[in-house]
């Protein structure tokens, strides 16, 4: 796109922005400081740097696409292209199994710094910061139960594995002088019905517990539920009614990820209540298709209606954006860049609305006017202010990302 046009359609959106009471400029300058955490396992369909088997412990990628990532050279080549096409600066979020092995086994209860100094000193010399997720599936010691196992020695290995990660992850943001955010999901549960639910949450609650003594300055613990998984659908342990009262009463983050609940749930309608009970949140935004199936994230109903509930709550400054998709079935790095911009897209609408006016409508009791500016507001210009955000951090705008993609397609991916 010519960025005369560019710059031209924005002013004409500038003014019918501003006839409702919206600042476009100031808008841009809050998306600029919006930064996404990219997950490194849209590269490879969470394979991983330790073996070539298949994803275990409620846990399923699809698609083989040609192309994927087979080392840590492919994936934070990958990983670059990706960002030198999203406006804004971003982050990185690794699994415990993407550290730097150099092609030796480490099994996770002996995972050191070491093995991600490397990560750490890529991403500083290219601008990034890094957030963190242990990783308990696809293990032989995986099973259904992790860190809720009545098997104490099962259950110490996972305890010590998580913990390795903590103090990686602190060290990650020491290094690069930024919190690291350090995630823990486990897919523990069961696939036919139980009637030792408070035993094994009572295991999980005791082994978070000795996980957390260690206190850190520079990395976050954030702890993610889900509804249920692949060959776990019985009982999920780590539930989003066990994590949301501990990370309450803990101070920790909560993660909800837009493809852990219920079709019908409106991840959106959590995240005041959860705001004041907890200090922060992470979301890992994917797109779920009648189950978590990973999808790649549009600009939806359901996305749209997280980021304005963020913006509406005035928490930018307390939600974290993360991805979690793992699409295998279309050019990854195309998924990658259409999910990644589709929820700056959406969060841009979001910071485009005219929620003091709305507001204002709703406390009055106008609920008429209310309704009325909303349906507005959808049909205003919003792809002249994207354009001109794209254009400001120079990079492809409208549709000319797909061609770059499909150079770097032909270039490298396809010879793989």
């Amino acid at each position: 796109m010519k960025a005369e046009n560019i710059q031209a359609a924005y002013e004409l959106a500038k003014e019918q922005y501003a006839a409702l009471g919206v600042d476009t400029e100031k808008a841009l300058a809050v998306l600029q400081k919006v930064q996404l955490s990219l997950h490194c396992w849209q590269t490879d369909d969470v394979q991983g740097f330790e073996s070539a088997g298949e994803l275990t412990g409620g846990i399923q990628a699809t698609g083989n696409y040609p192309g994927k990532a087979r080392n840590i050279d492919e994936v934070r080549a990958d990983l670059l292209k990706v960002c030198s096409l999203l406006p804004g600066s971003h982050r990185i979020n690794l699994h415990e199994i993407y550290g730097d092995f150099g092609g030796q086994a480490v099994d996770r209860d002996k995972v050191e710094l070491r093995h991600f100094q490397s990560w750490i000193d890529w991403a500083r010399a290219n601008g990034l910061k890094l957030d963190f997720n242990s990783t308990s599936f696809s293990h032989p010691l995986s099973g259904s139960l992790t860190l809720s196992n009545p098997d104490k020695a099962i259950r110490d290995y996972w305890i010590e594995h998580t913990s390795r990660c903590r103090a990686i992850a602190d060290e990650m943001g020491r290094q690069l002088d930024d919190i690291c955010m350090m995630n823990i999901w486990i897919h523990d549960g069961c696939k036919e019905m139980t009637v030792n639910r408070m035993l094994y949450r009572s295991l999980l609650k005791d082994s978070l517990d000795t996980i957390f003594k260690t206190r850190y300055e520079h990395m976050r613990d954030c702890l993610e539920s889900k509804v249920f998984g692949i060959g776990l659908e019985a009982c999920t342990v780590g539930s989003n009614d066990f994590y949301l009262p501990y990370c309450a009463k803990n101070d920790k983050v909560v993660t909800l990820d837009t493809g852990h609940f219920h079709p019908t749930e409106s991840v959106a309608d959590k995240v005041s209540s959860a705001l004041l009970f907890c200090p922060e949140i992470m979301l890992h935004v994917t797109r779920p298709m009648r189950w978590d199936s990973d999808h790649v994230t549009l600009m939806d109903d359901t996305t749209l209606e997280l980021c304005m509930e963020i913006v509406r709550c005035n928490a930018l400054d307390r939600v974290h954006v993360g991805l979690d998709y793992f699409d295998g079935s279309i050019n990854r790095i195309g998924a990658y860049v259409i999910g990644a911009r589709a929820t700056q897209k959406s969060m841009l609408r979001a910071l485009l609305e005219p929620v003091a006016q709305l507001s204002d409508y709703e406390l009055r009791g106008q609920s008429f006017q209310k309704l009325a500016l909303m349906e507005e507001g959808k049909s205003l210009p919003f792809g002249a202010v994207w354009d001109m955000f794209c254009l400001r951090n120079s990079v492809p705008a409208g549709t000319d990302f797909i061609p770059e993609i499909e150079r770097y397609e032909h270039e490298v991916t396809s010879r793989r």
